[in-house]
């Protein structure tokens, strides 16, 4: 009878550790009864994550850059909401996160080169040394601009907008009221969707959301492919597939990017334009310059020949 019972025991330990999954991640490793999860950050340290939510964006990058230096697989209308508002152009890297997976104000990827970032995780200065000076800036205004796959679908916005905000709540667990307004362009199957937050709010955090949706939208899904299916709209009962993402962000101060900001070809084109500029400006000075000439020595000529 004792070895029935240690056998029934066995088998349930077995069955809860099979069961010890983290569904929001797809990365994590997970054990023990109660399930406990973490993420690989280095080859010595494993955060802890509370598989019941959404994980912190800065806590998933970390995780990914550590994957992606083992040679481990990472796969698992448009235009600006307004004029401070700007894209993610830089990638990702390996941040500094606070205890609570939020990103610290400045970042440096381990080396002396430094930049601030939003709550969003995105560079928003130029970059500098250590000694740059960052405050945290929250992101409270996000933009998606997204491009459905080449199927048919309803042209009526008011659909559109329930289907996005169903979506959105249901896969991020993000609230509809959060859904400001969403447009649609029928022809070139495009949806813009802006999501905001009153500024001064801190929760939720958009980085969450825009971090999966980007990896949905791309077939590199977070979830555990199992449980998800990719990222969809239902509109009038049909479901909308998208084949593409961009997401700009808006924070409640507006960046500090300058002229750095403009690209090694774009500068180029800035020199070249004006060393033609000033190459025609000397031109027309020493042409005008000899013609002055010329007329000062013909004069003097000429009234000899009148005497």
């Amino acid at each position: 009878m004792k070895v029935l019972v240690a056998l029934f025991v066995a088998v349930l330990v077995e069955v809860a550790a099979s069961q010890c999954t983290c569904d929001n991640m797809k990365w994590a490793l997970c054990d023990g009864n109660p399930c406990k999860c973490t993420l690989q950050f280095n080859s010595t340290f494993k955060q802890p994550i509370d598989c019941t939510k959404l994980i912190p964006k800065c806590f998933l990058m970390k995780a990914e850059m550590f994957r992606a230096r083992n040679n481990m697989s990472t796969r698992s209308i448009g235009g600006k909401p307004v004029e401070t508002a700007f894209v993610d152009n830089d990638g990702i890297y390996d941040p500094d996160c606070e205890n609570d997976g939020k990103f610290k104000a400045i970042q440096c990827n381990g080396t002396e080169v430094c930049w601030c970032v939003n709550s969003a995780g995105v560079r928003r200065s130029d970059k500098g040394d250590k000694n740059l000076k960052c405050e945290p800036v929250e992101t409270y205004w996000v933009r998606l601009e997204l491009k459905h796959k080449p199927v048919s679908a309803s042209a009526d916005v008011a659909k559109w907008k329930t289907g996005i905000e169903n979506a959105l709540q249901e896969r991020y667990k993000l609230d509809k009221k959060f859904v400001s307004d969403v447009q649609y362009d029928k022809d070139g199957r495009l949806i813009i969707v802006d999501v905001k937050k009153s500024i001064g709010e801190r929760e939720p955090d958009l980085s969450l959301m825009t971090y999966y949706m980007e990896k949905d939208v791309k077939v590199l899904p977070l979830f555990q492919n199992t449980l998800f299916t990719p990222f969809e709209v239902s509109v009038e009962g049909s479901k909308v597939p998208m084949e593409n993402i961009l997401v700009y962000y808006v924070d409640e101060k507006a960046p500090t990017f300058t002229m750095q900001k403009l690209t090694g070809g774009i500068i180029a084109v800035i020199v070249v334009v004006s060393l033609i500029v000033i190459a025609g400006l000397l031109t027309i000075f020493f042409i005008a310059r000899q013609q002055k000439a010329r007329y000062s020595k013909a004069q003097p000529r000429e009234m000899a020949a009148m005497s």
